[in-house]
């Protein structure tokens, strides 16, 4: 029942929502609430909607938003605002940041008619206006500066139990507004292989990490990838349609990790711009929610085996944690990357193809070339 559920309101978002994978290049959108919980959202995701248009003139800082019945005129910086020529006080000023305008979400919601649903630990906001939805980052507290550095590197211990691990850490804010992700095939072709760093500055990535398992013991020149790789909304390889996670992200780098067998109804609303599949998933809001032989595993390397691992991880705050480390099993992954501020976790291909790139080269070196990878890229 729990799926049927799940599945419906996904096919539901689905009905309501247009396909953008063919705008790939569209700048980043988030909402953002500021130290006195009040709650903005870019102008520019109002132009997405039928009958909402928009326009500025920078001399006065004005700003025109009109729907069929409605006429809005606000001023930047300034809680003075008219509705149809009529004089309203704003709560919290329209501003701009990083090169988007910000209004307010009640202000819009309130004349416009738009409804609006916040996700868990109110990290996600969407807004409908019964026909469309869009859901977007948010972002609370303070602005990420553009000339900031969106990725940070560690070598990190964790403790688990009475074993001790070394760990590589790159860390990537998702939503700083020069970070880019990708999925690369080696070769630009599925079932060929390559070296993580030749892959990495043929992308001019800053960071890579080895993506999803593949057939990597085959005497053929075919080397398969086993799982659904996606890039700028494109299949770059199908899979068989088995229930392994699937780490996904939309245009606004809104990232999520969702089961094999939901990918079809979730590609098919057309907010998936890139995604990997790979497993088995570590955590879930933060707990350790491991089911691998849910998700099909049957290897031992899975089941019960240690060695190198390669994870990827997704914080609270929008922020992406990709990590290396040998000589843990599947359960000892999940708790490190449950230590190092994962919300929601996976595996990655291990073992040999187990490489993490940072900055024009390696931290974590793989053993092997590899068949695919995810990469962070800087605009």
């Amino acid at each position: 029942m729990k799926r049927i559920i799940a599945l419906t309101v996904i096919l539901m978002f689905t009905l309501m929502t247009p396909h953008y994978a063919a705008s790939a290049a569209t700048p980043k959108m988030m909402a953002y609430v500021d130290k006195n919980s009040h709650s903005f959202i870019p102008v520019g995701l109002l132009k997405t909607y039928d009958g909402v248009k928009v326009s500025y003139k920078a001399s006065e800082k004005k700003l025109d938003i009109s729907s069929e019945n409605t006429q809005l005129t606000l001023n930047l910086g300034s809680r003075t605002a008219y509705v149809d020529g009529k004089k309203v006080t704003l709560k919290a000023a329209p501003f701009s940041e990083n090169g988007s305008t910000y209004v307010p979400l009640q202000f819009i919601q309130q004349y416009l008619g738009f409804k609006s649903s916040w996700g868990s630990n109110r990290a996600t906001v969407s807004l409908t206006d019964g026909t469309s939805i869009h859901t977007l980052p948010v972002l609370s507290g303070k602005f990420i500066p553009s000339n900031s550095n969106p990725v940070t590197s560690q070598r990190k211990t964790f403790k688990v139990g009475s074993r001790s691990f070394q760990a590589n850490v790159v860390t990537v804010s998702l939503l700083h507004p020069k970070v880019n992700l990708d999925v690369v095939l080696a070769g630009n072709k599925a079932g060929k292989v390559e070296d993580l760093r030749s892959m990495a500055k043929r992308s001019n990535a800053v960071v890579a990490i080895n993506g999803t398992f593949f057939d990597a013991y085959t005497s053929g020149a075919y080397k398969a990838p086993y799982g659904y790789l996606i890039s700028q909304g494109n299949i770059l390889h199908k899979a068989s349609g088995d229930n392994r996670t699937i780490f996904t992200y939309d245009h606004n780098n809104l990232a999520s990790m969702i089961p094999g067998l939901d990918f079809k109804a979730v590609y098919d609303s057309g907010r998936m711009s890139g995604a990997l599949q790979a497993g088995p998933r570590l955590l879930t809001d933060g707990k350790v929610t491991l089911d691998v032989k849910k998700e099909g595993f049957k290897d031992p390397k899975i089941l019960t085996g240690g060695g190198a691992r390669s994870a990827l991880g997704i914080t609270k705050d929008h922020k992406l944690i990709l990590l290396t480390t040998g000589g843990a099993t599947i359960p000892q992954l999940a708790e490190i990357m449950k230590q190092a501020g994962a919300y929601q976790a996976m595996n990655l291909d291990g073992g040999a193809s187990s490489g993490l790139y940072y900055n024009g080269s390696y931290i974590t070196t793989p053993g092997r070339q590899i068949s695919n990878a995810i990469v962070v890229k800087y605009k």
